[in-house]
């Protein structure tokens, strides 16, 4: 569901053709999270949960990043694709060549683990941004609630599961991340006011363009023969005729 959550938010995206105030980071975390975790998977035995969710995570947040960079403008596009390259390539292939090939056996392991720690709190910090920015502008509209709840119920049950499988690494980032959930729920309650006042202000100026669209459109229009024409110029030809006038008379 965390996945699935940002669902409202692209389809915003694809009818507007823009990426408008959204940020790609959260989306490039949680994929090198969800390749990383997928690793981590890959070294330990029974962890068939760990191995499913991951995979749909990067499917899905793979078709995410591409929708963002066809629609976002060019420099958030070149933002996008930079960080996709230093993160979820570059980083990755370090971590990887490290961990396999200078690291062994179990140390592997936990070192693993606690890389794959990390990341998942910064995919629990990447709203940061966002949370700043809702402060700043005192606006929740590039913050959805959706996100923020399933993220912070996510955390929870990752925890619980963490503590059944008695896996440190699986289980604490998520206290971080249900702490941060909490949070910008209550930032989303506290500012939402102001975004439907926003709203409401938008389709107050929608109706009233609307209205006077209408207006312009049904008003009578008003047509000029070639007769009202020659009346015209004949009339400003007697006031040209009259200014001159006064003009000589004031000079002398």
């Amino acid at each position: 569901m965390v996945f699935l959550a940002p669902l409202p938010t692209f389809y915003r995206i694809y009818k507007k053709r823009s990426t408008e105030g959204f940020q790609s980071v959260p989306y490039l975390v949680s994929l090198f999270s969800c390749v990383l975790w997928l690793y981590y998977a890959s070294l330990k035995k029974n962890v068939v949960l760990l191995v499913t969710i991951n995979s749909c995570g990067c499917a899905i947040e793979i078709i995410y990043i591409l929708m963002y960079i066809i629609y976002a403008n060019k420099d958030a596009r070149w933002l996008t694709i930079k960080l996709f390259m230093a993160m979820n390539v570059g980083s990755f292939a370090l971590i990887f060549c490290v961990t396999n090939f200078a690291l062994h056996g179990s140390l592997r392991v936990k070192v693993l683990g606690w890389i794959c720690v990390s990341i998942s709190v910064l995919v629990f910090a990447a709203p940061l941004s966002i949370m700043a920015q809702v402060i700043r502008t005192k606006s929740v509209e590039f913050m959805p609630f959706n996100l923020s709840l399933f993220l912070t119920l996510s955390a929870v049950m990752w925890f619980g599961y963490g503590a059944f499988m008695r896996d440190i690494c699986i289980a604490v980032p998520n206290v971080l991340g249900f702490a941060l959930g909490i949070v910008q729920m209550v930032l989303y309650g506290i500012y939402r006011k102001n975004n439907d006042d926003k709203e409401y202000a938008k389709k107050e100026q929608k109706a009233l363009d609307l209205v006077t669209n209408v207006v312009i459109e049904l008003s009578p229009k008003v047509t000029i023969t070639e007769d009202d024409h020659k009346v015209m110029k004949k009339n400003n030809n007697k006031n040209d005729d009259k200014k001159n006038v006064r003009d000589i008379e004031s000079s002398v």
